[in-house]
């Protein structure tokens, strides 16, 4: 079962790098790895991706597997590289999957059951850490042109608090 204290926190090698801290949280910023679905990939996949295309290292905060196991990325407190213009004032979550398992250009929610349930709990702790914050889909800050993470963040979040 996947909650909160499921976050893995031994040490992966790139929490042992320096890197800057960030001054203010404004933003929870939610990412999909667009990635086929049913195909699971961790924060080490995405780490070993990022540092292909130049990266100090994995670029998100979070990365939640298929399985709703939530795994560290970036220590939490430090800048992200994961939305460019935001990234040294937000924390960044990524769900695996987002895209058809037929055709990787076509957006789709293919998120587990699991993934949804982890992804609550993980946004509802760092909510109350930063309350401030303002959470966000990547494609709905401004002057993003993405389908990630291919749902409607803000339209979820306030479906998964109402009271029934």
């Amino acid at each position: 079962m996947t909650h909160e204290s499921a976050v893995n926190d031994q040490g992966p090698p790139w929490l042992m790098l320096p890197y800057p801290t960030r001054k203010a949280t404004w933003r929870i910023v939610v990412h999909c790895s667009a990635t086929p679905a049913g195909k699971d990939f961790g924060a080490k996949d995405i780490d070993a991706w990022h540092r292909q295309r130049g990266f100090k290292s994995i670029g998100y905060h979070y990365v939640i597997r298929l399985d709703g196991d939530v795994e560290r990325g970036r220590p939490q407190e430090a800048i992200g590289a994961h939305a460019e213009g935001y990234n040294s004032t937000s924390v960044a979550v990524c769900l695996i999957g987002g895209v058809d398992a037929d055709d990787i250009n076509k957006a789709e929610n293919t998120f587990t059951p699991q993934q949804m349930v982890s992804l609550k709990l993980l946004l509802d702790k760092l909510m109350e850490q930063y309350p401030q914050a303002v959470l966000y889909g990547h494609r709905d800050l401004p002057g993003v042109h993405k389908a990630c993470p291919s749902f409607n963040v803000r339209k979820w979040w306030k479906d998964s608090h109402a009271i029934a």
